[in-house]
């Protein structure tokens, strides 16, 4: 029974081990934590609505957010060119789509999407937006795809879905929910 416990022990410490291991072997190979944008998300009528996170990763930028007060159904979410929620004008002062390049509008276009599509978004009856997207189309660091330039850009929820084909914005309607991405501090 001894000699049991004693293999039984080793065979626990090997295990125990092996599993130590690996978990160093994966934080060795997890990339650090890239530079982030908070931003408060505005109503069209300039109340806050709630919080959107903008992380830079190895393959793009992920978006997170937690939003209260936006009408249940499927909403247009994109990024557009100019980083100015100005609700008084129901934010077109934050331009048209960021392109990030020379790309056509949609998800389902040839030559598409631009760097600022993204999938609809789907929200509940209890008004609540909770989302994490990957974009691999932009970025925070410097060059032509990032959403960190001088004017920056902003995070806009519309008030209809994106059919992913018309141009040069997919037909999603107003624009209902805005947050202005500047450069990470």
């Amino acid at each position: 029974m001894n000699r049991n416990f004693r293999t039984l022990a080793a065979r626990g410490a090997v295990f125990v081990g092996a599993a130590v291991l690996a978990g160093q072997v994966q934080a060795q190979d997890a990339a650090p934590a890239g530079p982030m944008v908070h931003a408060q998300v505005v109503g069209v009528d300039g109340k806050p609505l709630g919080m959107a996170m903008v992380q830079d990763t190895p393959a793009g930028v992920l978006v997170t957010t937690d939003i209260k007060g936006i009408p249940a159904g499927e909403h247009g979410f994109h990024f557009h060119e100019k980083g100015i929620c100005e609700s008084g004008q129901k934010f077109t002062t934050a331009g048209g789509h960021f392109t990030g390049g020379d790309h056509k509008h949609g998800l389902m276009v040839v030559g598409g999407p631009h760097g600022g599509d993204m999938p609809n978004q789907h929200v509940g009856a209890d008004g609540v937006l909770k989302a994490q997207v990957l974009n691999t189309g932009v970025t925070l660091a410097a060059g032509p795809k990032t959403l960190a330039d001088a004017d920056g850009s902003a995070l806009v929820i519309h008030a209809d879905p994106d059919d992913y084909t018309s141009q040069p914005a997919g037909n999603a309607g107003g624009r209902i929910a805005c947050a202005v991405i500047s450069k990470p501090k």
